[in-house]
């Protein structure tokens, strides 16, 4: 098993390096999504700045693991991962924008931020997390059913793309 990486909440100066993370890690679905859909998953500066004061958000931005595949100074100073989280409801978190960079699957980014976003949310009081997927996004279901997130049986609409929607116990 990989250890965990060293997860920081993004601040402002880290927005233009969400936004590149979020471009970089959906490009290869493009062509699988929805113009709007593309534009709702992978917002433009501004949306990031505005995801920022609604929500926590997450970066990895460097490996620090021995032994990972690639040497630990190539992340260095790079976003390289990102998920967002807040509040929902009472009791009930909801997750958003988890993205990776394609040359860092694998290395353990991903398992960090979920871990992080979900013990942010049991700090905030949530026995609950959901999240919502499509379905071009198949590694990343996989990932999400590991992980022990369920299909909750609503399907809602991202500009024209059926929307899953998953939940996890806390």
């Amino acid at each position: 098993m990989i250890p965990p990486l060293e997860v920081r909440v993004a601040g402002e100066r880290d927005i233009e390096a969400v936004q590149s993370c979020l471009a970089a890690a959906f490009e290869p679905y493009r062509a699988a999504y929805t113009p709007g859909a593309f534009l709702d998953t992978v917002p433009d500066r501004e949306g990031v700045a505005l995801r920022m004061r609604t929500m926590t958000i997450l970066v990895v931005d460097r490996i620090a693991v021995v032994g990972a595949d690639l040497p630990a100074r190539e992340g260095a100073g790079r976003v390289i991962g990102t998920v967002g989280y807040q509040v929902s409801e009472p009791g009930v978190g909801h997750l958003r924008g988890m993205a990776v960079l394609p040359e860092f699957h694998g290395c353990g980014a991903a398992e960090s931020l979920l871990a992080a976003a979900e013990a942010g949310l049991r700090a905030l009081g949530c026995a609950r997390v959901t999240l919502d997927t499509v379905p071009p996004l198949e590694r990343a279901i996989r990932f999400y059913e590991r992980l022990g997130y369920r299909p909750t049986g609503v399907v809602g609409d991202l500009h024209g793309m059926p929307l899953i929607d998953y939940e996890k116990r806390l």
